[in-house]
């Protein structure tokens, strides 16, 4: 069902004039090979152009040398590289490095002489022609021929896949580059499914070092009807935690239609990459943003509707974006080329718990929330334990219990991860005795009385006669570890009562100023200078409460100028109000 926003939205005339920026981005369009070689036809490329840009006002113009094996000839480039630059557009090359992208995206080979040359070849053409160059979201391998097994050895996959991409990116894309144009940028695209990147030799660790800049696709499409299931959320901490990766040097985040089913669902891509600050948002491609509007009698327009849809939400965001400071959240520790409990975070974030993903370990951080990837550093016990020494707190996932166990976590608690699964639908805690909608299937810890403690425990169905925590405490010298029980299937924390939710954002997310009572699905993103967002992906309206800090008294709505007034309750403010489904509203805390 498309939501209300966008009811009314396509019957519009929403054409904005061209020739002033965005305030608070810049906006780009991508154009494959395929569509750069039509732009050889002048009318061709300004009927695309002209339906494009009345709804949208672009910055910015990729346009691809390469994508499986066809190469954009020079007359064509330079013709379109003449069009472009008249209309005021700044003008990039792009690549792709795909030998026949429809045969399930198959790469180059990086073990093939012929192949490396040619990919030599076009690095060398596109850095000549422009002095900013992309590499599409291809630049990896999943190639197992006999050169590739005979060159892995004893290696893993991933061990030798990792080393091999690395010596590519830097013998085949950015050496030649800089050598044809010292002046050239050169820039990686990363995909959105960014814990399986070491297995195909997407390398995090040092690829972000060595190009001049990456960029995020946050291309989350639908959470349901898509190969890796990723919830909209995603959308927004993929591009902070690459912002982390490399600070200062993630150009923007990339969203296109593919896999899109609503409308609605493209227009919350590019809001949300907005949301985390992206200093510029790609559109993908020229060929899918353009989709003529098919009137009643079967005729058909020159318009695009993707791109009104574009236009309406970035003049939304633009008028507001620009009074948001620097978004925070939660840290959350993942080591390079680590995996487990894949993509938790954004599954976390849409129980409305602010993430931040960082590389690094957040030492600083008052509160730390650590996934099963955290067992990638061999060292993650002793940071734990000094963390909790320093009279800081640590929360723990499930998964990572698991993990650890006889590797020194009981050192700071004696929990077992007992390898039984548990089947519950009824909880009961501190402040909390909720009954889910479905039974929860749930990792059963075992743990000893009075050592440590259950905030909430779920009571096992049916008979309710035991027990196992969804989120356990326990003190360790002058801090405090927290186990959080992932469900064995990630998707269920959504079946979870609001009250469940209440108490665990309470802890997750205790350092934010601003946390949400509400049921799941629901987004909060929040901001250095006490500017927040709450964002439903419900379909329908509902009540949500807002509890701020004490200090804070009154919210203002930053689009509508509308104010909240609170009301005491303990050292917090409570702040009442609806959210439609499908919607955000932007905050001012005062």
């Amino acid at each position: 069902m498309i939501r209300a926003l966008f009811l009314g939205l396509l019957i519009l005339s929403a054409a904005f004039a061209g020739g002033n920026n965005y305030k608070n981005f810049d906006v780009a369009v991508y154009c494959r090979v395929y569509e750069v070689r039509e732009m050889k036809d002048p009318a061709w490329l300004e009927s695309r152009w002209n339906a494009i840009s009345k709804n949208v006002k672009i910055d910015k113009v990729y346009l691809e040398t390469h994508r499986d094996m066809i190469v954009a000839d020079q007359a064509t480039l330079d013709q379109a590289k003449r069009f472009f630059t008249s209309k005021g557009v700044k003008v990039a090359g792009g690549i792709t490095t795909t030998v026949n992208e429809a045969n399930l995206f198959e790469t180059f080979c990086y073990t093939n002489p012929a192949h490396r040359q040619k990919l030599k070849e076009v690095v060398e053409l596109t850095a000549k022609n422009f002095d900013e160059v992309i590499l599409d979201d291809f630049f990896f391998t999943s190639c197992k021929c006999d050169n590739c097994i005979r060159a892995k050895g004893s290696k893993s996959w991933t061990e030798f896949r990792l080393g091999l991409m690395d010596e590519a990116g830097r013998s085949l894309v950015l050496d030649p580059a800089r050598a044809v144009n010292p002046k050239v940028k050169v820039i990686i695209k990363y995909p959105n499914w960014y814990d399986h990147f070491q297995n195909l030799g997407f390398n995090l660790e040092t690829e972000p070092k060595n190009f001049d800049k990456i960029y995020t696709g946050t291309e989350t499409r639908d959470a349901v009807y898509s190969n890796q299931h990723l919830q909209p959320y995603h959308g927004y901490s993929i591009v902070r935690y690459f912002d982390n990766i490399k600070p200062g040097g993630n150009a923007g985040g990339w969203v296109d239609t593919g896999g899109m089913r609503y409308l609605d669902r493209y227009a919350e891509q590019l809001w949300l990459t907005l949301f985390a600050k992206a200093p510029e948002i790609k559109l993908f491609d020229i060929r899918q943003i353009y989709q003529p509007v098919r009137k009643e009698d079967g005729a058909m327009l020159p318009d695009s509707e993707v791109t009104r849809v574009a236009g309406y939400v970035f003049e939304q965001v633009d008028g507001f974006l620009g009074q948001l400071g620097k978004p925070i959240g939660v840290k959350t520790y993942k080591p390079y080329h680590s995996s487990g409990e894949d993509f938790l975070p954004s599954y976390l974030g849409m129980l409305g718990i602010p993430m931040d993903i960082v590389p690094e370990f957040p030492a600083e951080a008052r509160t730390v929330l650590l996934t099963e990837c955290a067992r990638y550093d061999k060292a993650i016990v002793e940071k734990i334990r000094k963390h909790l020494v320093d009279g800081k707190s640590v929360v723990i996932t499930s998964g990572l219990l698991k993990a650890l166990q006889g590797k020194g976590i009981e050192d700071i608690v004696e929990l077992e991860y007992t390898g039984k699964t548990v089947s519950t639908r009824e909880f009961y805690g501190w402040g909390v005795n909720a009954k889910a909608e479905t039974d929860i299937l749930i990792p059963e810890i075992r743990y000893a009385t009075n050592d440590s403690w259950e905030l909430i425990s779920a009571l096992t169905s049916p008979s309710r006669t035991t027990g196992t925590p969804l989120l356990h405490q326990a003190k360790y010298s002058k801090g405090t570890l927290y186990v959080l029980t992932i469900p064995q299937n990630q998707g269920d924390l959504y079946s979870l009562p609001a009250d469940v939710l209440r108490v665990i954002r309470d802890i997750v997310a205790r350092d934010m100023y601003v946390r949400l009572e509400a049921p799941a699905r629901m987004g909060l993103f929040v901001y250095d200078n006490n500017r927040f967002i709450v964002e439903s992906f419900l379909d329908n309206m509902g009540p949500v409460r807002i509890v701020a800090d004490k200090r804070i008294t009154k919210l203002r709505d930053l689009t509508s100028g509308q104010q909240l007034s609170g009301q005491p309750r303990g050292n917090t403010t409570v702040f009442e109000t609806f959210l439609r489904g499908g919607g955000y509203r932007v905050f001012a805390a005062e």
